[in-house]
């Protein structure tokens, strides 16, 4: 609110509390914005720390994994016998075939959850609906 000149008090009029309101809504938006900013830099970093991890452990997970489709070539040629010492080849065509399958079907699936219409956030938008429905409500 605005001081009056003549007795220094404050200035009740509806001009003076607009002024006053104006003044409050844009330091309240203002420091929601440097919130904001701070929380979503401490979160960027911890991601970031976040995805390092996953990269390693993905990288050990996947050496992981061709070691035991080396072991199950073996185990297949063991298996096979005489036909595999004759074409030694058809265990690793066999296991590759089977590895590529569920490949291409976890590749599919992966990428049908990418769909545009799945990612749309549909929380986030109701709630600024109702939240400006709210606002234009209160300003009537």
């Amino acid at each position: 609110m605005q001081p009056d000149e003549v007795t220094g008090k404050k200035d009740p009029s509806l001009a003076g509390l607009v002024t006053d309101f104006t003044r409050e809504l844009s330091t309240l938006v203002r420091q929601e914005g440097q919130l904001m900013k701070a929380e979503f830099s401490e979160k960027v970093s911890e991601a970031g720390a976040g995805v390092g991890s996953l990269t390693a452990g993905g990288a050990v997970l996947f050496a992981g994994f061709l070691v035991l489709l080396l072991a199950a070539v073996a185990g297949l040629n063991d298996i096979m016998g005489t036909v595999a010492v004759d074409n030694p080849w058809l265990s690793p065509l066999i296991i590759g075939s089977i590895v590529l399958i569920v490949g291409l079907v976890l590749l599919q699936k992966g990428r049908s959850n990418l769909k545009a219409k799945n990612l749309m956030p549909k929380k986030s938008g109701e709630s600024l609906r109702k939240d400006s429905e709210v606002l234009r409500e209160h300003m009537k």
